[in-house]
């Protein structure tokens, strides 16, 4: 179904929770690497490179790949390319090139789909935490797209897993203040090229058997947009929250190898322990607590976090369904996960009045969530 979403002429863009006057997602869309792999085969070529015959290792990496339940990722380079990578020099090569192009095919069929022309495009917010490119990869896509020379840039970097719901919240604000225009997202991660070969820690044993690559796009227009678009969620607002003390939780030690992971065992410990608190908040100050929400949109960190997520919020069985599959079929994506969820949900959205809530974590220690409204 489609609609014009815009408001009668001279009409307030209305209360920061009204849904009349609230920004509206057009599409969500995913584009992945045409390389596509069992778990297995990962692992076993993983192992291969980097603990060679170490077999006490190997087995140790089995069975943490045994939990992560993924079952299929998709990479951006063959398995048997990774170990002649250059070291961070090669890895961020590689990574540029098949970041623009996963990020123009997201973000042209985000276009498509939602029935916007490039040329429409006032903003574009990008995300990333796997490469580094200067000038930065939405940049170097404007001409690649045909978007605008005038287009408003916004680089965003270091927000890890949680910028695909920052992102979102960003194209709320930004189409808050300017209704009558449309507003993209662009998130490229391509999490294989950070894996370091010479690293046999538990967290990049965990990296190894949880990360996938991918690129995710969001199109949304503001509640004054002049044509009609495809019935999507509004966005009614957001909430950011920064930990304290929570620094060595998730991230990355950067040096001459490249990106270096940081990933405590008690991820999942906080978010069970902390997100609660500021899920009800948030949903209190809207009038709302967790048994109105209809649709979770919830970001696939790893098993152990969806289940504490799960079990903490007291959600009903199959409330975290998309997540799940989203994290067996693709692994985790980073920023870009959350954003598949939005796509799954779209595409079997709840009846229409109902609410949503996007949920993400990430470095900082740090939580993101946007309610939406379909």
């Amino acid at each position: 179904m489609r609609r014009t979403v815009h408001s009668p002429p001279g009409a307030p863009p209305g209360r920061p929770d009204d849904p009349e006057g609230a920004p509206r997602i057009a599409a969500a869309e995913v584009a992945v690497p045409a390389l596509r792999y069992a778990q297995e085969e990962i692992i076993e070529a993983f192992a291969d490179a980097c603990l060679g015959g170490d077999g006490d290792m190997r087995r140790v990496l089995r069975k943490i790949s045994a939990n992560t339940g993924v079952r299929t990722r998709h990479l951006a380079l063959p398995l048997g390319e990774y170990p002649s990578l250059d070291g961070f020099t090669g890895a961020n090569g590689a990574w540029l090139a098949a970041a623009l192009d996963l990020g123009e095919r997201a973000l042209r069929t985000a276009l498509e789909t939602a029935g916007v022309r490039p040329e429409e495009v006032d903003a574009v917010i990008s995300t990333t935490v796997t490469g580094l490119a200067v000038p930065s990869v939405e940049a170097r896509l404007v001409q690649r797209l045909g978007l605008r020379e005038d287009v408003k840039r916004i680089p965003l970097f270091g927000l890890g897993c949680a910028a695909g719901a920052a992102g979102v919240a960003r194209l709320h604000d930004y189409l808050r203040a300017f209704p009558d225009q449309v507003a993209v997202l662009l998130a490229v991660e391509l999490c294989s090229l950070t894996v370091q070969r010479s690293d046999v820690s538990m967290a990049n044993l965990v990296a190894a058997s949880l990360f996938g690559d991918g690129a995710a796009a969001v199109v949304a227009v503001g509640a004054r947009f002049g044509h009609e678009v495809p019935e999507g969620p509004r966005v009614l607002g957001s909430r950011s929250r920064l930990y304290p003390d929570s620094g060595d939780v998730m991230g990355w030690r950067i040096g001459s190898d490249g990106f270096g992971i940081i990933l405590s065992p008690n991820v999942a410990v906080v978010a069970e322990a902390e997100l609660p608190k500021d899920v009800h908040g948030f949903l209190l100050d809207h009038g709302m607590t967790t048994e109105g929400v209809a649709s979770w949109v919830c970001h696939p960190g790893g098993p152990k976090v969806i289940d504490a997520v799960e079990r903490a919020l007291g959600l009903p069985p199959r409330a975290m369904d998309h997540t799940r599959h989203s994290l067996a079929s693709r692994g985790n994506l980073s920023s870009a996960s959350v954003l598949d969820v939005l796509r799954s949900a779209m595409a079997a959205p709840p009846p229409f009045g109902s609410a949503g809530l996007m949920t993400a974590m990430g470095p900082g220690f740090a939580s993101e969530l946007v309610l939406l409204r379909w």
